[in-house]
């Protein structure tokens, strides 16, 4: 391919191959960016000086990115009247992998989201959410550095499918007149309705995914989060298709909790995965009371969104949390928060969440020594108390930067942390 969008693809890169469930990644990868709505103007420009140094600092002209724009919201929309153009779609299929800032999502009618658009249209079927604790980031608890979880929520069913009819609607009065005629279930004539899939394919592969995830690196448990006492065929199915999909592909590595009980005293035994699960108003109060209890977790579309935001509010909010969205073969990485319109321009906002998402890329490329940088970056520059407005009114002695003068302080450290290393 020659060019998407009209845009010609960069003659000085190369694309990324995917074989036998791994990357092949170039020491020059051609990476398609979507800038984002709003403030997604401000902290793409701020992140990707970061990136660029981060790689240049930790390979000193070896590796580079090669960045390549696409377009989806506003930008999209002005220019080719769509707010998602296929080439875009088509452009993260051929290069595999992507980043992107936040789109706007309006409330009520219209378009529909279209960070949920691409997760479909992309079978991106596992949103991965690490949440951790920077030292000297404002937080509303007492040990805010107890909280560190990997949150994978499943990305493509639940209430997420889009399936819905609004009330009043000749649509939304056929499903209510079938489930009372056939299927004998009182509805109000007022209602508007939605439909909640989960099946046995997406809910074994999130779970299989966490599960792979926790295993190759080292973790201890993977707890599925669900309502299973009161949707129980669908998420107290997620539950109960998690432990099967444990007992058929995975009885060698992991132990559930039960048998934890019944078979070895009350001990996880050495080198085994804890499988557990909770019900998800317990798992809320639990995150907050007894965090580190928890490690991976594994939860369906609805009850993972929630449950990472809440963890997120525990550390310092969404702009200190990165998010991606994986599939086989592809993964789309991007900022968790909203296009916060009101400061785009105005240089002001904190790009955290967009940098930890680009460190959460490389390290999934195999970059790890890129990632580390940006890490360490962040964290030397906020132990300095040099951040952006959000941080700054909450820490005492703080020094208010500009998103451009955040991503500079963080350029330096990266550069000072190399050369005392060396």
């Amino acid at each position: 391919m020659t060019s998407f969008n009209d845009n010609p693809v960069p003659e000085d890169g190369a694309r990324m191959e995917y074989r036998d469930g791994r990357y092949v990644v170039p020491d020059n990868p051609i990476i398609p960016f979507i800038e984002g709505d709003g403030t997604g103007r401000d902290i793409w420009k701020a992140a990707r000086r970061v990136f660029d140094a981060a790689v240049e600092t930790a390979y000193g002209g070896k590796r580079r990115v090669v960045w390549y724009e696409v377009f989806a919201g506003e930008k999209a929309k002005n220019k080719f009247d769509t707010w998602l153009p296929q080439d875009t779609v088509e452009a993260i299929k051929y290069f595999r992998i992507a980043i992107k800032g936040p789109l706007t999502t309006p409330v009520g009618g219209g378009i529909r989201s279209l960070n949920v658009t691409l997760r479909q249209v992309l079978d991106l079927y596992t949103c991965w959410r690490p949440v951790r604790y920077f030292t000297g980031v404002p937080a509303p608890v007492k040990r805010p550095e107890l909280m560190n979880v990997i949150i994978f929520r499943e990305n493509t069913e639940d209430v997420y499918a889009g399936i819905e009819w609004k009330q009043g609607t000749p649509e939304a009065a056929k499903i209510i007149e079938f489930l009372e005629k056939e299927m004998g279930k009182k509805v109000r004539p007022d209602s508007g309705i939605g439909i909640k899939p989960m099946s046995v394919t997406g809910s074994k592969r999130l779970i299989r995914y966490a599960i792979r995830y926790a295993l190759e690196n080292g973790h201890k448990s993977v707890t599925m989060m669900h309502k299973g006492n009161i949707m129980k065929f669908t998420e107290g199915a997620f539950r109960d298709w998690g432990y099967e999909l444990a007992r058929e592909e995975f009885a060698d590595v992991v132990v559930t909790e039960q048998e934890v009980t019944e078979k070895y005293n009350g001990k996880v035994p050495e080198g085994k995965l804890l499988l557990k699960d909770r019900i998800a108003d317990s798992m809320f109060q639990q995150v907050l009371t007894r965090p580190d209890e928890y490690d991976v977790m594994a939860t369906p579309n609805l009850n993972g969104d929630y449950i990472s935001d809440a963890c997120s509010a525990q550390v310092g909010g969404l702009g200190m949390a990165p998010g991606a969205n994986i599939g086989d073969g592809y993964g789309l990485f991007e900022a968790t928060h909203g296009t916060a319109p009101k400061y785009a321009d105005k240089d002001v906002i904190n790009p955290s969440s967009l940098m930890l998402s680009g460190a959460m890329m490389f390290r999934f490329l195999g970059w790890k020594e890129a990632a580390d940088c940006i890490e360490d970056g962040i964290a030397r520059t906020i132990q300095q108390k040099k951040v952006t407005y959000d941080l700054e009114r909450l820490m005492e002695g703080a020094t208010k930067v500009k998103t451009s003068e955040f991503a500079a302080c963080i350029i330096s450290n990266m550069q000072a942390g190399k050369a005392a290393a060396d």
